[in-house]
C-alpha cells in the first residue's frame, strides 16, 4: 500500500483518521481498519522532526490519486 510505504519513509509519528477512528498510518493493518473508500474524508496528523515533509508527501500522494487516476477522474476532481 503506497500510503503506508510513504509514511514509513519518515521518522515522525503519522496518524490517519476518518473522523471516528484514529490509526497508525505506518501499519497496513491499522489503515485497513478505516475501511476508507473513494470519497472518504481522511485527516492526516504528523508529529516529529520531519512531520511537515511527511504530511506534504502524503497529501500529494492522495491528491494525485495514488498515481492511479486517469484523465476522466482528474477532470471530475
Amino acid at each position: 500500500m503506497q500510503f503506508v510505504e510513504t509514511a514509513n519513509k519518515y521518522n515522525c509519528k503519522v496518524e490517519l483518521s476518518n473522523g471516528t477512528l484514529v490509526v497508525d498510518a505506518k501499519s497496513i493493518m491499522s489503515v485497513m481498519r478505516l475501511a476508507a473508500t473513494k470519497g472518504t474524508v481522511l485527516n492526516i496528523v504528523a508529529d516529529g522532526e520531519d512531520a511537515d515533509e511527511a504530511a506534504e508527501a502524503l497529501v500529494k500522494l492522495v491528491e494525485e490519486g495514488f498515481g492511479e487516476m486517469g484523465p476522466a477522474d482528474e477532470a471530475a476532481s
